[in-house]
């Protein structure tokens, strides 16, 4: 069992930046992959950026270049910088560890850290 928590989620001005902490104690990076969604009201869940297990990011269209995802091996942490936030970045920020060994999967979620971007 991995314990997932984020912080790092506040009231940022436009333009503005936050990084976000996804800590889980004792995970082995070098088998889950470390994915960041949000979520907004009455929304599914989107996929924001992601790493994998050797440390390739992924990230959708409208963060590349204004988030970067990055992993602290030595705090069992990822962190999501983000820069030039918009209003639309607005939401709650959710970590996921998840790893497929074979036929059994392991996935786990943090509860989240809200971001707020307005004037």
């Amino acid at each position: 069992q991995i314990q997932v928590a984020e912080s790092g989620g506040d009231w940022v001005q436009p333009g503005g930046s936050l990084t976000l902490s996804c800590a889980a104690p004792g995970i082995d990076f070098s088998t889950y992959g470390i994915y960041w969604y949000r979520q907004t009201p009455g929304n599914r869940r989107q996929l924001v950026a992601a790493i994998t297990r050797v440390d390739s990011p992924y990230y959708i269209d409208s963060v590349k270049g204004r988030f970067t995802i990055s992993k602290d091996y030595a705090k069992d942490t990822v962190y999501l910088q983000m820069d030039s936030l918009k209003v639309e970045d607005t939401a709650v920020y959710y970590c996921n560890v998840h790893r497929a060994l074979g036929s059994a999967e392991d996935d786990y979620w943090g509860p989240g850290t809200q971001v707020t971007v307005s004037s």
